[in-house]
């Protein structure tokens, strides 16, 4: 009787119950006002029970140990729900601010403001900027096996280079702008820039870049034949340089020299052309790069002039290193030497006699008035060369370091005096080269004295080959 009793008391429609000496319950329970009763089991005795609200219930005791125990547990599912609650919060909110900071650091990286008033950039800020990868840190640092010295490229002004491979198989290069290096965030965000709206095949590739702390890096297409300096300046290396892949290498550079100043949608003045600033894929075709120091123009502005002076020596035109005037002129003027260094296999400043020439402007300047300008030429390249070529890279190379910049051809008349024979070239005036006793050790010496006014910066580098 008690089993019946218990079934029919946990049972809310249930009212009553009976049960006879066979197994079994019978019950009666009200739905809508009516009852309905259960089968009654065979040989049932007529015992019946009614549940009385005056009947005494279960143990007062027990049932306020089961209302304590649900109250305790919906208290303790509340707390655990409410601390859940908070830590998400706090973690939508902690992602919101850390992406609306990597968004407000992608926006000023990606915008020059104050940087120069002589362009305008396109509206839109980082947008225009969207399919830039951000690489993490922690896969800077895989690809470069942490930065191994194993894997390193070459130093520069800006820092030491990587060569690293991503998770997906894709060689690459990881310029890292050092904490000690003369140039800083400025020139960071100048490259980052730049590369990002210029895409042309002799412009090196950007594909990316990534900011940890004060840790900066620009991520590049991997260029496995490194930079041309590595060939010219090194014997061992020089002749596997041909005459044709050298003329190629000119003509390659031009090309992207005449997009930066022409066909780009920003004219771009690079300041810093040099040979190890072009580097070679795997067939050797020339990508001009690091654009840390390069300059906007708007397209109806031909000069300007700056008191924070830098490039590197021996490939600085006189009116930038000594007024600070540069224009397109100038980058012909360093393209001028890269000719006349890719034509012979020498630096320009690798000139230390204490009788002749300085440098190889003032070298080939005398070879010229004295008609034997192929005594110039590299001496691996006699019997692979074309002389009537090699010839007219020397006189397009002279022309282009004229000592005033209004005399030099444009980079489009070099590519034209290059690639057609036919056209017409001008004869080479005075160029701009250091001759003992000269105007220019005078200006020198001026500029020295300028150099001691705090308002008067000026950079140069010494080359060094990779």
């Amino acid at each position: 009787m008690s089993d019946c009793r218990e079934k029919c008391w946990n049972d809310c429609e249930c009212v009553g119950y009976t049960s006879g000496n066979v197994s079994g319950c019978a019950y009666w329970r009200g739905k809508n006002l009516e009852f309905v009763q259960s089968d009654i089991p065979y040989g049932l005795l007529a015992n019946t029970y009614v549940l009385d609200s005056s009947a005494p219930s279960r143990p007062a005791k027990k049932r306020h140990v089961e209302i304590i125990s649900a109250a305790v547990s919906v208290a303790v599912l509340f707390i655990l729900g409410s601390i859940v609650a908070l830590f998400a919060i706090r973690k939508l909110k902690k992602d919101h601010l850390t992406r609306k900071r990597k968004e407000d650091q992608l926006s000023d990286l990606l915008t020059l403001d104050g940087y120069t008033e002589m362009y305008e950039l396109e509206s839109g800020g980082a947008n225009n900027h969207h399919d830039l990868r951000m690489f993490t840190f922690a896969s800077i640092q895989s690809a470069t096996n942490n930065f191994s010295q194993d894997y390193k490229l070459g130093q520069g002004g800006f820092g030491p280079v990587y060569k690293g491979k991503t998770s997906e198989g894709q060689d690459i290069a990881v310029k890292l702008l050092s904490r000690q290096s003369g140039q800083g965030l400025l020139e960071f965000k100048t490259e980052l820039i730049l590369i990002s709206k210029l895409q042309h095949v002799n412009l090196v590739k950007l594909l990316g870049f990534c900011i940890h702390g004060d840790n900066k890096m620009i991520i590049y297409d991997y260029m496995p034949n490194k930079s041309l300096d590595f060939f010219l300046f090194k014997p061992s290396n020089r002749e596997r340089l041909s005459w044709q892949q050298r003329f190629n290498i000119i003509e390659g550079i031009a090309q992207g020299l005449l997009y930066l100043h022409k066909y780009s949608r920003l004219r771009i003045i690079h300041r810093d052309l040099k040979p190890s600033n072009i580097l070679l894929d795997k067939d050797m075709n020339p990508k001009i790069s690091d654009f840390g120091l390069a300059k906007i123009f708007k397209q109806n502005v031909s000069e300007a002039n700056t008191i924070r002076r830098a490039g590197t020596y021996g490939y600085m035109a006189p009116e930038y290193a000594m007024q600070g005037i540069f224009s397109t002129k100038s980058d012909v003027y360093s393209f001028g030497v890269i000719v006349l260094e890719i034509v012979s296999g020498k630096k320009n400043n690798g000139f230390h006699q204490t009788e002749g020439p300085l440098d190889l402007v003032e070298h080939a300047w005398e070879l010229w008035n004295k008609d034997c300008a192929l005594e110039i030429m590299d001496p691996t390249l006699r019997g692979s060369c074309i002389a009537d070529q090699v010839q007219r890279c020397i006189h397009v190379g002279l022309l282009c370091v004229e000592n005033h910049a209004a005399d030099r051809p444009t980079i489009e008349d070099v590519i034209s005096m290059l690639k057609n024979e036919t056209t017409s070239v001008s004869m080479p005036k005075n160029p701009a080269f250091i001759t003992r006793n000269s105007i220019f050790d005078e200006a020198e010496t001026s500029r020295s004295e300028k150099l001691l006014s705090p308002a008067y910066e000026f950079t140069v580098t010494e080359v060094e080959g990779r």
